[in-house]
């Protein structure tokens, strides 16, 4: 099983790679949207920025969500992972509405009647290069993300994803100024403007979760309903209530109640107590949070009087 320090190894040198890439790219749109006359251009290169930035976001972040349990922090550091997933998500939400902006305000000074620029191959090709890139680095981190649990890495494949719609974009737009003629310069903000949607949505879905997580809205009903099924493949235990889940980071944590014959010994029901947190770990990791409270299996009798007493 990989350990925390193999994780980290790992979601450092897949945000190190996409941080080199994006340096690159951001530099080479920024040149490419002056010399090419690119307002889209320009708005693509702030983007790329962005994603930079997140990277460093996510190798600082992912650090100190890596530290075990201290006095301070009972249930470890893992949300500050999801902390980083939230500014990503806050990121995109700024980077969609400045772009956005920019775009509207591009068009309506054209249906004012100013000239715009026209943009030319630099920039054509600088969509080109970034679109092919970001998306293999796309599919890469998030591969990389998935198989490590890490919401900030699939958060920042998910900006790389952004990125490569941007440029779409923002070839379309470029690539019709060009084609059509200065006629036809509106489409370079245009293009903008339709990206800037798909970004609100990409952010929204990666800030949607870490929301959740936060005000400790309990897990799926189906994980809660395997977890029930987990414990209840133990004949000696029975009844199990109380149950409570939640997420912190990349670790799942539970709390339950669970009902054993009263008659055995403490040694056998701690036994039987053990086996089932270990059956929860190989489901569900082995840093899974997990209480369990004992308590004897109440009679019939009992159970009827209560059932009754509740009735009235």
């Amino acid at each position: 099983m990989r350990t925390s320090a193999q994780r980290v190894r790992e979601i450092y040198s897949v945000t190190i790679w996409g941080s080199v890439v994006n340096f690159l790219l951001l530099v080479f749109k920024f040149v490419a949207g002056i010399l090419g006359n690119s307002a889209a251009m320009v708005a693509d290169a702030t983007h790329s920025l962005t994603d930079f930035i997140t990277d460093i976001i996510v190798i600082l972040f992912v650090r100190i969500s890596s530290r075990p349990e201290d006095i301070d922090h009972g249930y470890g550091h893992g949300k500050y992972e999801t902390l980083a997933t939230a500014v990503i998500g806050l990121i995109l939400l700024l980077v969609g509405a400045a772009l956005f902006y920019n775009g509207v305000f591009s068009i309506y000074q054209v249906l004012c009647g100013n000239h715009l620029a026209s943009p030319n191959a630099i920039a054509l090709w600088a969509a080109v290069a970034s679109i092919v890139m970001k998306e293999l680095l796309y599919h890469y981190t998030r591969r990389v993300g998935q198989r490590l649990n890490s919401q900030a890495v699939v958060a920042n494949a998910w900006h790389h994803r952004s990125d490569a719609l941007s440029s779409i974009g923002t070839l379309v737009g470029i690539g019709g100024a060009i084609l059509l003629g200065d006629g036809w310069c509106v489409l370079d903000p245009l293009a903008a403007v339709v990206v800037s949607f798909f970004i609100f949505k990409v952010s929204l879905l990666l800030i949607k979760p870490c929301v959740d997580e936060l005000v400790e809205k309990s897990l799926p009903q189906e994980t809660e309903d395997k977890i029930l099924g987990i414990i209840l493949s133990f004949p000696e235990v029975s009844s199990p209530h109380h149950l409570r889940t939640r997420q912190i980071g990349n670790i799942v944590a539970i709390e339950v109640h669970i009902r054993m014959d009263g008659s055995i010994s403490l040694k056998h029901a701690h036994d039987i107590t053990c086996k089932i947190e270990s059956a929860l770990r190989t489901e569900f990791g082995e840093y899974t949070h997990i209480g369990i409270h004992m308590e004897p299996v109440k009679s019939r009798e009992t159970e009827y009087r209560v059932q009754m007493k509740g009735q009235r």
